[in-house]
Formats: structure tokens, C-alpha cells, sequence
């Protein structure tokens, strides 16, 4: 099999990106798709999208992690909004499906403005917090974080007795100034630090909000290894709605590959 594939990447987290509406690339495998984001023997990224045809909605985005596991991906849906328009879908507004459900999109000027899901549940796990944004997140606040041992740190939590059955994506968060962050993510399915993580930013901006009790609307500036992102939410002292991830999807290259 010929795969024809498009390279997409969000502040730095990379994608494969295939046009699946026709369903020529169902039965691809989980072997074939880890190959696929080798980076040593295949394209290389972070994960797969595979765009399908929807019944109601304007596409399906298929997410893959790079070991062939499912989840939802924010970078990855910025990046599956961006593809779609390079396919024709070009309409103000996109609305399509994903791992955790239906998802509104909006891109103007190369910036995504994507409608994240709502987050009712902050747990609070030793002065740390759990919740989950369309993917579980595992949020840790520290100081200095750019030379924090990440990856150590990382495999500890996500392969922790609580968490290795299912899994658990890794944050650890420091507050640069108020309303601005940097944060750096383990992500499972990779199982290594990724330069952004869309769910994890969206994690760190509400655990940071519950965290110093900032009701209202929130408007949180978050730096990245590969660049910045934004998170705007409103927080009413227990939940968090109306969120979006805003930040770019941007086209790297195309080819095809022998599969």
C-alpha cells in the first residue's frame, strides 16, 4: 500500500495527517501506524490523524499516539482543522468529531481557535491535580522547570501502580508572571516529552486557575519547548466552560510512503 500523507505540526508537536474519507486507509494497522511516526524507519511525529467522512459533521479526526493507542490531541485537532481546509472544507466555521466527542473550531490567519471540552472534576492528589481534557493529565507546579529531570519524573507518575494500566499524561507547570506559564509535558502513547501537548496546556491553564481560585473569565497565556499557546476559559469556582485552545497548525511537508 501507497500512503499519500501530509505533515502537520502545532508548536512544535508533529502529526501525519491522511485523507480517509474515502476509507482507503481503514485497515491500516497499529504496527503500520507506529512505523508510520518512527522516526527512525518511517516519517516520524508524535501521532496520526486520520480525517474520515462524518455523517452530520464536517470530518471525523481519528487520533492516533505514536503507539498506535487512541486519545484526543488539541494540537492534533488544531492541525486536522488546518488539513481540512487544505482538503476543501474551507468554512468559517468546522465542527467535527473526536476521541472525546464533538468538537467547534474556528481558523483565521493561520490560528486556530478550538472549542476544548468542559472540565467538571479538579482532583487534588498531594498538593497536586488531576483532571481530564479530553485525555488524563497529571498537573505539577515547580520552579525553574527548564532544567526539570521531565522525562524521570514523567515515567514515574504515568507507570505508577495508580495509573500504568490506562495511563496518565505527565505536567509539571511554572508560573513565569500572573496569567502567563511554561509548561512541559510527558505524554503516554509517545512516552517521552513532546515539544506542546494541547490537552496538557489546557490541563496546567485550569489547574493554575483552581489552583489560586480565578473565577470568571480566564485568559492564559502558556509557553511551550516549541513555542506558545493560549488557553481562555471561565472558571466558576468548581467547573470550567466555554475553553478554548488557541495556536497554530501549521503544513510541514507532503509525500507518500510504501507501506
Amino acid at each position: 500500500m501507497t500512503i499519500s500523507f501530509s505533515k502537520y505540526q502545532g508548536a512544535g508537536n508533529d502529526f501525519i495527517l491522511l485523507d480517509n474519507r474515502d476509507g482507503r486507509y481503514d485497515t491500516l494497522s497499529i504496527e503500520t501506524i507506529q512505523r508510520l511516526c518512527d522516526r527512525k524507519f518511517g516519517i516520524g511525529a508524535d501521532g496520526l490523524i486520520k480525517i474520515n467522512s462524518h455523517p452530520t459533521l464536517d470530518f471525523e479526526a481519528d487520533y492516533y499516539n505514536a503507539d498506535g493507542s487512541k486519545s484526543f490531541c488539541g494540537n492534533g485537532g488544531r492541525c486536522a482543522v488546518s488539513f481540512s481546509h487544505k482538503l476543501g472544507l474551507d468554512v468559517a466555521t468546522t465542527r467535527f468529531m473526536g476521541f472525546d466527542g464533538e468538537h467547534l473550531a474556528h481558523l483565521a490567519d493561520g490560528i486556530i481557535r478550538l472549542k476544548m471540552a468542559d472540565v467538571y472534576t479538579i482532583q487534588s492528589v498531594d498538593g497536586n491535580y488531576e483532571l481530564y481534557t479530553g485525555s488524563p493529565h497529571y498537573v505539577h507546579f515547580s520552579t525553574d522547570i527548564q532544567e526539570f529531570d521531565i522525562y524521570s519524573f514523567g515515567r514515574m507518575i504515568r507507570y505508577n501502580d495508580q495509573y500504568a494500566a490506562e495511563g496518565i499524561n505527565v505536567n509539571v507547570v511554572e508560573e513565569l508572571e500572573n496569567d502567563y506559564l511554561f509548561v512541559r509535558t510527558y505524554e503516554r502513547g509517545v512516552e517521552d516529552e513532546t515539544l506542546a501537548c494541547g490537552t496538557g496546556v489546557t490541563a496546567c491553564a485550569i489547574a493554575y486557575a483552581h489552583h489560586h481560585a480565578k473565577t470568571g473569565e480566564n485568559q492564559i497565556r502558556v509557553r511551550v519547548m516549541g513555542g506558545e499557546l493560549s488557553v481562555h476559559f471561565h472558571y466558576d469556582g468548581t467547573a470550567c466552560t466555554d475553553v478554548w485552545l488557541i495556536g497554530p497548525g501549521t503544513f510541514v511537508f507532503e509525500g507518500t510512503m510504501d507501506v
